[in-house]
């Protein structure tokens, strides 16, 4: 969230779309009440059904699943064609008046320097901004050249009018239309919108251009950096975005720094790369910091054995292959028989990945799996259903499993990081069972072991592991108190202001923030963003101070939110260019008072830095604005375009119909053995998605009784004219099958999910909870994720969950 949870009750307007905050985030939707009750916000909801958020909405409008940047692009041209969008920001706070180099182009539906052969574009050098001979960016403040970022995007989304987004999204044109009014409405000053979203978003093969289409509409629309603004992801498990933040994605190291690629053995390349300069006069561009992170960081790992003379352990660093290991690229090298072993740590791929068929197939193929878990999950059991995996044996499977059982979290010291970024302390609650362990002990006492078979008997390139650092009181028991301080970091030579020469801290005390960190040696931080939520005061994370003193739900001595215990990012842009709030009554975060930014909120911005300097609010950004045009950074192309979803109920992308090549995603995460299992709509008519339910969580709970008791099997949620059309009544068991599998559940006739028409087509969408398999008390059945494609975003490489066909017949 670029926001927070309490913050949302600044809200004018509330989008909620790509989630269901009132059924999966139901204590977070507090705050959605709160909005509407004491600040006349209205609740808009953009949904394939009519959901729990729906039924508490101001206004409901359908859509179909995966045409989302449809709606969102059409939202654009609305807004751009009626001028409704806050000027003022967009001039001074965003790229529109960048220049677009020559070379960029977009035609039919794909943009330069596509490689059909590679599904890629590996020649992305014209996507960029023409610069001057200093290396500066050139601009056009009058937005008159026909390459500005501002000309160049109106061209690009003019072609999504309302009557073709319609026609792509099976939204009524009315509904579409009402909504976009209602939007638009926000562009005054002053006046926010927040955009709620989950994996309805993320979970596609467009998924990241999708947020990204999001964040270009609250760019024009000035919210971005406001209270009640925003883009807002309500991650789905309580510590997923403390997963992310600590680098657990396979191209990343803690605190968003990046993993060298197998081309980048040179240290000082690999630092200059990431370095950014500015690419205007003024700007900050904080990326500059880039090496004063990660040293802080290989300090941490590798203490005194990391030196400026090896560059601090540079080469101990695994080189990552392009595109890289992400999770479908494990599972489909499992599957081709190239990978032995593997531990799964917190997770159930066969229940939470796509193609149950394929994945159990490439379990099937190891020679052993580690389950590393409270419970025993459907994949520490995952044999026990091996009739159903493509070409799989079950006398043949020669996998040995190993289950270390684990603590869960409410067993254990440590900290959360909810979706609004703040670290919060919790404490044990109870102890484990039996000889359960916590990860971190089981994880220090393989590490413990492994060295001292290196360190015994030797091994290939063994100094990656013998040289780590492992300062810990009991080296095979850390505790969460220990970890927490190394996370947040601690000076290893007295640190002096350079500037005055005053003392910041002593050797071995924690630092208090980031802005400490040094690239010579002298500090120690495990992951930059979160620096200061341990300091020499104690552990900020732990705080339960809930005043408000300004009356706008900051909280700042609430736990502790990254970076720098910021609440709102980017706050800087919630005033003018002058530094006075844009609402100076009720929306007052941040201001100049003449000397320096002060305000409700931590700035986010440099405190000594006047206006009249010129310094622009992103200051993560090189150009020091916020991106219309994404530049090199994504897979798709600078501008999100609408494409299909891998099975598509039309065939065909209405925007491209004369480019196959278009039809879909063509820089999206396919495998080659993949390409012959997507379903056609001739033989799969219905659109499905999944979803969550209020009365699960995810796997988990389908090992508690009173859950299953609840929610106690399988169902399968049918709109009424697809159940009349197919002669299926309520309570009836159906068979519901993809090109990869079949369920079969019982049916829930419902009034919430509506016939679209799409492309002059009715299409019929069907909706499919995941929370059930075959361990646990629940009753036993079907693993949705059996249907569900073996194809990902081109930039996250995350399945796309959220839009697949199916039949449905009676079972």
């Amino acid at each position: 969230m670029t926001n927070h949870w309490v913050d949302i009750k600044n809200a004018d307007l509330i989008l909620i779309m790509g989630g269901n905050a009132a059924e999966a985030h139901p204590c977070g939707f507090k705050w959605v009440t709160e909005a509407k009750a004491h600040n006349k916000a209205r609740l808009i909801v953009v949904d394939p059904r009519f959901t729990r958020s729906a039924s508490v909405a101001d206004f409901y409008a359908p859509i179909r699943a995966g045409a989302d940047i449809a709606f969102l692009g059409g939202l654009i041209n609305y807004l751009l064609e009626n001028d409704k969008i806050q000027h003022e920001y967009v001039r001074n706070y965003t790229d529109v008046s960048f220049i677009v180099k020559a070379g960029y182009d977009f035609e039919n539906g794909l943009f330069n320097g596509y490689d059909q052969g590679r599904r890629s574009y590996p020649d992305k050098s014209d996507w960029g901004y023409e610069l001057d001979e200093d290396g500066y960016a050139l601009t056009d403040p009058t937005l008159t050249h026909p390459r500005c970022v501002f000309n160049l995007m109106k061209r690009h989304y003019s072609r999504y009018t309302a009557d073709m987004v319609s026609s792509i999204c099976g939204t009524p044109k009315d509904a579409m239309l009402k909504v976009w009014e209602a939007i638009a409405e926000t562009s005054a000053p002053g006046k926010t919108m927040t955009i709620m979203y989950a994996l309805g978003w993320t979970q596609h093969s467009v998924g990241s251009q999708m947020i990204r289409t999001g964040a270009m509409v609250q760019l024009l629309l000035g919210n971005i950096g406001m209270p009640g603004g925003g883009m807002n992801a309500l991650r789905g498990h309580s510590n997923i975005q403390g997963l992310t933040d600590l680098g657990l994605l396979s191209n990343l190291l803690p605190g968003y720094l990046t993993l060298p690629a197998d081309g980048e053995q040179d240290y000082a390349a690999y630092i200059a790369k990431r370095t950014t300069k500015p690419l205007r006069p003024g700007q900050l561009s904080y990326w500059q910091n880039y090496e004063k992170f990660h040293v802080s960081l290989m300090k941490t790992w590798y203490g005194k054995n990391a030196t400026a003379e090896n560059n601090w352990g540079y080469d101990w660093l695994p080189k990552l292959d392009i595109p890289g290991y992400d999770v479908l690229k494990v599972f489909d090298m499992m599957y081709e028989g190239k990978i032995n072993g593997y531990f799964c740590q917190g997770f159930n791929p066969i229940a939470a990945f796509p193609n149950k068929a394929k994945v159990g197939a490439a379990l099937a193929r190891l020679k052993y799996l580690v389950i590393m878990d409270p419970l025993a999950t459907d994949t520490s059991e995952f044999w026990h259903n091996a009739g159903d995996f493509n070409d799989v044996d079950p006398a043949n499977i020669q996998t040995t499993v190993f289950r270390l059982p684990t603590s869960c979290f409410a067993e254990e010291n440590g900290s959360l990081v909810n979706s609004g970024r703040w670290l919060q302390w919790h404490w044990k609650g109870a102890e484990p069972p039996a000889e359960a362990r916590t990860d971190i002990a089981i994880m220090a006492g393989l590490f413990q072991r492994m060295r001292e078979m290196y360190r015994k008997d030797g091994g290939a390139y063994a100094e990656p592991i013998l040289n780590l650092d492992w300062p810990y009181l009991q080296p095979e028991d850390p505790t969460p108190e220990e970890l927490a301080r190394e996370f947040s970091g601690k000076a290893l030579a007295d640190l002096t202001d350079p500037a005055t020469g005053a003392l910041l801290a002593k050797a071995g005390e924690q630092l208090a923030g980031f802005a400490q960190l040094r690239a010579d040696g002298s500090t120690a931080s495990g992951c930059w963003i979160f620096c200061g939520s341990w300091t020499a005061q104690g552990n900020q994370m732990a705080r339960r101070d809930n005043a408000d003193p300004y009356g706008m739900g900051q909280t700042l001595g609430w736990a502790w939110a990254w970076p720098a215990n910021r609440r709102i990012l980017y706050n800087r842009a919630s005033a003018d260019p002058s530094g006075k709030p844009w609402d100076p009554e009720k929306k007052r975060l941040v201001w100049w008072n003449g000397k320096a930014w002060a305000g409700t909120d931590v700035p986010d911005f440099k405190a000594d830095s006047p206006p009249e300097d010129g310094m622009s609010p992103f200051i993560m950004n090189p150009e020091g604005v916020a991106r219309f045009f994404a530049v090199d950074k994504m897979a798709e192309g600078p501008f999100p375009e609408h494409y299909e979803p891998f099975e598509t109920p039309i065939g065909r992308n209405p925007l491209h119909p004369d480019n196959p090549q278009a039809t879909c995603n063509p820089a999206a995460r396919v495998f080659k053995g993949d390409m012959d299992v997507f379903g056609k709509a001739d033989e799969f008519p219905y659109v499905a998605t999944t979803y969550r339910l209020t009365e699960h969580f995810h796997y988990w709970t389908k090992h508690c009784r009173l859950n299953a008791i609840t929610q106690p099997e399988q169902f399968v949620e049918i709109g009424e004219a697809l159940a009349k059309e197919l002669g299926i009544v309520a309570g009836e068991r159906v068979k519901v099958a993809s090109n990869r599998g079949y369920i079969k559940a019982v049916a829930v006739v419902t009034k919430r999910i509506m016939p679209l028409t799409v492309d002059g087509k009715t299409v019929h969408q069907v909706g499919i909870p995941i929370h059930w398999g075959f361990s646990g008390v629940a009753r036993n059945g079907y693993i949705s994720n059996t249907l569900t494609p073996f194809v990902g975003d081109g930039n996250t490489q995350t399945p796309e969950f959220k839009s697949f066909l199916v039949n449905v017949e009676k079972a």
